[in-house]
């Protein structure tokens, strides 16, 4: 658990999402981070024990949400599971994040190119994830549940090019993924990197982390689950 002697910048680098907190506070994470917890929240008038008690609340909720066993789950209960841990964390981390990427890359994108097509990749991977997310809850999921409840071979060929054409956008966002992993270098900042350039490192490393896992579910479980009944 944090506590209020920890430095700023040391929290933001346990717990990234605590960064969102901080810029809602007003308290400096970045070139600024270097004092604690106490002494940052002084400074903005605000009272440490409540910034305290919502960070540690974020890290007993990243503890909570740990590994299922999603071979042994219904198609049901992993429909559900995606949807409650994987497009809800979509929802909340890739309009949350996107700010910080276009500061670094506005920031220092002369000097680091590279920057500039992070951010475009993760522009387009923005708006391609979370519309993807709605593609599976308003359309396919619906469609696996009654599919799963009256199989015939109608619903059948309704279902499976959709499966197909999720998978094929999986491929994509794979590869997009796999793009930003280079051009960060193993998601790891260059040396005398400010807090907030080693913060979109940090979160687009747990993007990826968790978007594997995301399309893992579905490709080589859900998917699996579904093509056993056609």
């Amino acid at each position: 658990m944090m506590t209020e002697d920890m430095l700023v910048a040391d929290i933001v680098t346990d717990v990234p999402q605590a960064a969102d907190l901080f810029r809602e506070k007003r308290i400096d994470f970045c070139c600024g981070g270097y004092v604690s917890l106490k002494e940052a929240s002084d400074k903005r008038g605000e009272n440490t024990e409540d910034i305290l008690h919502t960070i540690n609340q974020m890290v007993r909720d990243r503890e909570i949400s740990g590994p299922a066993e999603p071979q042994h789950m219904t198609e049901e209960e992993l429909m559900g599971l995606i949807e409650g841990r994987y497009h809800n964390f979509l929802r909340q981390e890739l309009p949350s994040l996107a700010p910080y990427v276009l500061k670094v890359s506005r920031v220092h994108g002369g000097k680091h190119p590279e920057l500039n097509r992070i951010r475009e990749i993760y522009d387009g991977l923005h708006r391609e994830l979370l519309r993807h997310t709605e593609e599976e809850e308003e359309v396919v999921f619906p469609q696996i549940r009654q599919y799963k409840k009256n199989p015939g071979e109608e619903r059948k060929e309704l279902l499976a090019p959709h499966v197909e054409g999720l998978e094929e956008e999986h491929e994509k966002t794979g590869a997009l993924l796999k793009e930003i992993r280079m051009l960060t270098n193993d998601f790891q900042p260059p040396e005398g990197a400010c807090n907030t350039f080693r913060l979109v490192f940090k979160r687009l490393g747990e993007l990826e982390k968790n978007t594997f896992e995301h399309i893992h579910l579905e490709n080589n479980v859900l998917f699996s689950k579904v093509r056993e009944r056609f």
